[in-house]
């Protein structure tokens, strides 16, 4: 998959794709409608996706807490697994905040990156102030000579398919719900981190990584799938992770600890998937590391069991 990161300067074999236009966070059930459209709209020419980078959100509110459900690095490996082609992640900067809508159909669609069908969730909004709706862009592009499709939003029971109801989920502790919307686990990843080894001296290693920029699931203890992404110990493994600030060991930055059921190795610097499959409990602080030993032997036997039925 090739990422253009300028609409200003794309070579004429990057132009000519259809493309769907959106943030992709989380990559959920309702992206992946708008993509099978944008495929479908056009399926001689190369499937491309329009998205921004950092997210509108983070440039208007840099100071609001994390709300992201995967990084870029992650988005991108999504997409490109879905058959994407050309991933436009466009520099998010005052340049292209201050377009208007018709500019932004003009400059960006049209004239930069030579899109010949776009599709849009019915929700859609761009331009300067988010002026612009889905059936503004139907017109300009009526106007300027590329087709526009209007994707229908996705609902799952009485709840429209969202990331903002997908991280309600996580910060519920229902994981599953919101794998549901999301068509597959909702996963952190990243490298592996050096931590303070604590759980090596408890009976449990754990491999920690960070969190940082991502919204934050309930704090506590889960069952998790496990994805070492390279390395020698490549693999899928199983689990028990807690993710949280660790209230038994006083101030801590909050980061996701993860036990890899039967495995023996070095994991530091290896890139990781973890897949929160079922919150089993709450953070809490323990009298004694005793009794937090005896918890973690009852939370890993639930997990394997959970884990056992997927």
């Amino acid at each position: 998959m090739q990422i253009i990161r300028d609409y200003q300067f794309v070579n004429d074999a990057d132009r000519g794709a259809t493309a769907a236009i959106g943030n992709f966070d989380g990559v959920h059930r309702g992206h992946l409608s708008v993509i099978d459209l944008a495929r479908a709209a056009l399926p001689d020419a190369p499937l491309g996706i329009v998205t921004f980078e950092p997210h509108p959100r983070e440039y208007f509110a840099p100071d609001a807490p994390p709300f992201r459900l995967m990084n870029p690095a992650s988005r991108a490996h999504r997409l490109e697994k879905l058959g994407v082609q050309k991933l436009y992640e466009l520099s998010f900067n005052n340049g292209l905040a201050s377009l208007s809508p018709r500019a932004f159909a003009q400059d960006v669609i049209k004239d930069g990156l030579g899109l010949r069908h776009v599709v849009v969730g019915a929700d859609f909004c761009f331009g300067k102030g988010r002026a612009g709706t889905a059936q503004d862009l139907v017109a300009f592009g009526d106007a300027l000579g590329f087709g526009v499709t209007i994707a229908p939003l996705m609902a799952e029971g009485t709840e429209t398919v969202s990331s903002t109801a997908i991280r309600k989920a996580l910060s519920a502790g229902a994981p599953r719900r919101a794998a549901e919307m999301l068509g597959h686990w909702h996963r952190i990843d990243g490298p592996v981190i050096t931590g303070e080894q604590r759980g090596r001296e408890l009976g449990y290693p754990t491999a920690n990584m960070s969190i940082d920029g991502l919204h934050q699931p309930a704090f506590g203890v889960y069952a998790v799938l496990v994805d070492v992404l390279e390395g020698p110990h490549q693999g899928k493994y199983q689990g028990v992770a807690s993710l949280g600030v660790r209230p038994m060991f006083g101030e801590n930055k909050a980061n996701l600890e993860t036990y890899v059921f039967d495995f023996k190795g070095d994991l530091y610097g290896a890139p990781l998937s973890v897949a929160l499959v079922e919150h089993l409990r709450g953070e809490e602080k323990f009298d004694s590391l005793d009794a937090l030993i005896h918890q973690m032997d009852r939370d890993s036997a639930q997990a394997r069991q959970i884990l056992a039925a997927l």
